[in-house]
């Protein structure tokens, strides 16, 4: 492990993973046998994914009022723009802290740890949401930026997966609360895989890379030109709404994923 103006570097089988705890706790780098696996930093989504109807969610009586960050809706939550503590840090493992609280309306903690394997060929992340006192509705995932390219005039990444539904998407860029049979790109949408996520990114003749978790729910977002986003979540867009997931002092949110890559 090194660090260097706040970052904190794993490293192991030529395989260089970069984090930023001071913003965001963000992943600026995975370079895998000097091939930049990202176009642009991958960010933590919590304490929701997505986006969340005009900032407005109800806990039992009451309706919470969120920033709008992306009118007219609340966009991915807080801790992409937070200043993480690095609580550990090794050669192929560390440990980051962040504390909620105001605008968000309950006090709690959320962790990431991260893990690379020792042979360099996977990074494993866990995020967990803890309450410190009252409970509260949560969701947690990752939103990365793969390249759609890894080198100039390269061939793009192909999408691999084989979801059970698609969140049908109203106009609003909200799920409209139907299940429809998965369409083609390109997309900004939610999917569900009730076995667990699992897409994989190929980019022929040049690498693979496979994206696990036990989460049931992924959005693929490949709008922009340079990257294809692949974003393991505990819940769907406006899941505070639709799919809440109480968290409690004795019951934290926690969800797992790994990302795997191989050369053909």
């Amino acid at each position: 492990m090194s660090t260097q103006n706040t970052e904190v570097r794993l490293s192991a089988g030529g395989t260089r993973v970069t984090f930023e705890p001071e913003r965001g706790c963000a992943i600026a780098s995975i370079e895998v046998g000097g091939t930049e696996l990202l176009a642009r930093p991958a960010f933590v989504m919590a304490p929701w994914c997505g986006r969340t109807d005009h900032g407005r969610f109800r806990a039992g009586a009451d309706t919470h009022q969120l920033p709008v960050n992306e009118p007219p809706h609340a966009l991915h939550g807080f801790a992409r723009d937070g200043r993480w503590r690095t609580v550990s840090a090794d050669e192929r493992a560390a440990a980051f802290l962040w504390e909620l609280g105001d605008p968000w309306p309950w006090s709690g903690t959320v962790t990431h740890l991260a893990e690379l394997a020792e042979d360099g060929a996977s990074l494993t992340l866990t995020l967990g949401v803890e309450a410190a006192s009252d409970s509260f509705p949560a969701q947690a995932g990752w939103h990365p930026w793969f390249r759609r390219t890894l080198a100039p005039g390269g061939p793009s990444a192909r999408v691999e997966f084989d979801p059970a539904w698609q969140e049908e998407r109203g106009a609003d860029h909200l799920p409209t609360g139907r299940r429809v049979d998965p369409r083609p790109g390109p997309w900004d949408d939610c999917f569900g895989m009730p076995d667990g996520v699992d897409v994989t990114l190929t980019w022929p003749g040049e690498l693979a890379v496979r994206v696990t978790s036990r989460a049931e729910w992924v959005v693929l977002y490949d709008e922009e030109e340079d990257a294809v986003c692949v974003e393991p979540q505990s819940g769907p867009p406006n899941g505070l709404n639709t799919h809440p997931r109480l968290v409690t002092p004795i019951a934290p949110l926690e969800i797992t994923t790994t990302w795997s890559w191989r050369r053909p």
